[in-house]
């Protein structure tokens, strides 16, 4: 580490100049109806146009997480989000004002129903985004690489932990479930294999019932076994669909 400076003339108190730290969400929205999106702002200065919500961390006052978190809840009015640190992105160009900002991105999946959200501060507006919309949108900064390594990590995060099951109302059919994770691959999945491998990981209980009011063949419904679940956790089994 560079050793302090002082004097009245040193525009800082290191040899090297100091960088920017800033955050960054991806907040991924699930609704059964309508599938999956990207919570966006458009901002209201420059550079102008649509990007993540985030902003620069109040030095001396907050850390990564809880900058996120409020600058989340200032631009969008979401709160109460799982966020999870994944990236950091550093490129001195990134961010085209003249400032070197290095910032830290911070991954969510969270029901869309739970979540409505509203422009403040420095965002004019803020609102969910369908996940093949926002990849077509050109973003400020570098945020369509933040976007795209985001969903990278949406799968594997489906892949790896059962968080879907938590989107999901209570008692779901297998198509849902299949559909999530269609949507986040952005390509189908080969059903007979996909559902055969849900069944045999033994984590979904058949409640005995069947969908009501439908035209074609009913489907049954399945729940999730959360602490059978945390049982094979505790024992060192990993979830992998």
């Amino acid at each position: 580490m560079a050793r302090a400076k002082t004097g009245a003339n040193l525009p800082h108190c290191y040899e090297f100049p100091m960088v920017s730290v800033a955050v960054d969400c991806a907040v991924f929205g699930w609704d059964i109806n309508d599938g999956l999106h990207v919570l966006l702002i458009e901002r209201g200065e420059k550079p102008f146009g649509h990007a993540l919500p985030g902003g620069f961390v109040r030095a001396k006052q907050e850390n990564l997480e809880t900058a996120a978190r409020r600058e989340l809840e200032e631009e969008t009015g979401v709160s109460n989000a799982h966020l999870e640190q994944f990236h950091a992105y550093g490129d001195p160009e990134r961010d085209d004002r003249g400032n070197h900002v290095i910032s830290v991105a911070f991954f969510a999946l969270v029901r869309r129903i739970d979540h409505t959200p509203r422009g403040g501060t420095d965002a004019d507006t803020a609102d969910w985004y369908p996940i093949q919309q926002a990849r077509s949108l050109k973003l400020a900064f570098d945020h369509q690489t933040i976007l795209s390594d985001a969903i990278d990590r949406l799968f594997e995060k489906l892949r790896h932990d059962p968080i879907a099951f938590k989107l999901l109302p209570r008692k779901f059919r297998l198509r849902e479930v299949q559909h999530l994770y269609e949507t986040a691959l952005g390509q189908e999945v080969d059903k007979r294999n996909f559902r055969k491998k849900l069944l045999e990981m033994g984590l979904l209980e058949d409640t005995g019932e069947t969908e009501s009011d439908v035209r074609h063949r009913a489907a049954r419904l399945y729940r999730f076994n959360n602490a059978e679940y945390e049982k094979r956790s505790r024992q060192g089994w990993k979830f992998d669909i």
